[in-house]
């Protein structure tokens, strides 16, 4: 696990651009798979990037239609007055969803695997030189604009070869790259003809904040001000935690839409899968990156941790739903976490996550 927390980047893979990504060889994988006579895990069939110095041209010939990466940081979350943590997640998953079985359910050999970012070198200098934490917020949401610069880069050279990226978080501030590159990417590509997409998001909070600099609180409103968010609908959005400036931009916005936890679970206005169904209508007309914030899932470890959510299922049934009845440009899974800097920990987080990655791919095979 040391390895892959602090192996260098292959040389010379164009990335001044991705300066901070990290990638995986196959002798990585397999020291994180657990073997079993009899039985093949999911970490010996995926492909891996490797030490190729060229990730385009892996991505141009490999067969795999999903390609896997890590954005394990929480510095967009810290620059939402968050509490740290959301760079805990990524080791975990990846240790539960390589010794998944791969058999007629879920083949591994679907999955490319890249590695992970580690933006680790500017937390440190962010730790080491702010002197007040004013100064650390400013900080924090400089150091964001690196984070989605990087991310962008990558996804969009995923998604010029019609490859759907899977994308484990880190903060919701991502989502914000990804909508960019993936918009690109499939543009290029030729599959859209606007580089614009749409997204669903189940999520308590609706990360529509103003544009106050970057952070994990307004990756839609950045994405819909630079033109790259079409249409947008929050299911499962928590009452209590709505800022009023944001409700009334939202309701105020055709293109934006939402149905409320309050309206599924208290007011019964809707059956969660019926609000489920009405956001990937919503958003049918082209792509749509389909996001999960895992504080929406009950007593699950993550930024903002809640009591009162969706299960763990309801989860599952929400990606498995979205991506057979969607046109899916992404998937973003963000803010979950198994050691919070307040001393909190779940070790469990990573294999949810596992699920959750899994019921997408099967969900889409069908």
């Amino acid at each position: 696990m040391e390895n892959l927390e602090t192996k260098a980047p292959a040389n010379d893979l164009k990335l001044n651009a991705m300066r901070h990504l990290k990638v995986y060889t196959k002798q990585d994988i397999l020291s994180l798979t657990k073997l079993r006579r009899f039985e093949t895990k999911v970490g010996e069939q995926l492909k891996v990037v490797g030490d190729s110095t060229d990730i385009e041209i892996i991505l141009k010939e490999s067969a795999a239609k999903y390609v896997l990466f890590g954005i394990p940081e929480d510095l967009g979350a810290k620059g939402n007055f968050g509490i740290g943590g959301a760079d805990t997640l990524w080791i975990p998953f990846l240790q539960s969803i390589l010794n998944v079985q791969s058999n007629d359910f879920f083949d591994g050999g679907e999955i490319l695997l890249v590695g992970h970012f580690d933006f680790g070198d500017m937390q440190y200098l962010i730790d080491t030189t702010a002197k007040s934490e004013d100064e650390k917020i400013e900080a924090y949401r400089h150091a964001v604009n690196t984070i989605d610069d990087e991310v962008e880069h990558l996804v969009k050279m995923i998604t010029e070869t019609k490859k759907i990226p899977i994308v484990i978080g880190g903060g919701h501030n991502n989502t914000y790259p990804l909508i960019k590159g993936a918009a690109k990417g499939w543009h290029k590509a030729g599959v859209i003809p606007l580089a614009q997409i749409n997204c669903i998001n189940l999520d308590a909070h609706a990360d529509y904040r103003p544009m106050e600099g970057r952070h994990s609180g307004n990756a839609f409103r950045y994405a819909e001000e630079d033109g790259y968010l079409q249409k947008y609908c929050v299911v499962g959005l928590h009452e209590n935690y709505l800022p009023q400036n944001v409700w009334i931009d939202m309701v105020n916005n055709p293109f934006i839409d939402c149905i409320t936890f309050e309206d599924i679970f208290v007011h019964e206005k809707r059956t969660f899968m019926q609000a489920v169904s009405h956001a990937t209508g919503f958003t049918e007309d082209t792509l749509t990156g389909i996001d999960i914030d895992l504080d929406a899932i009950q007593n699950t470890l993550s930024s903002a941790m809640t009591p009162v959510g969706i299960t763990p299922v309801h989860a599952r049934q929400y990606i498995s739903f979205a991506a057979a009845d969607s046109k899916p440009a992404y998937l973003h899974i963000c803010e979950g976490a198994t050691r919070l800097t307040d001393g909190r920990t779940d070790a469990t987080s990573g294999k949810l996550i596992s699920y959750l990655v899994s019921d997408f791919i099967k969900a889409m095979a069908i």
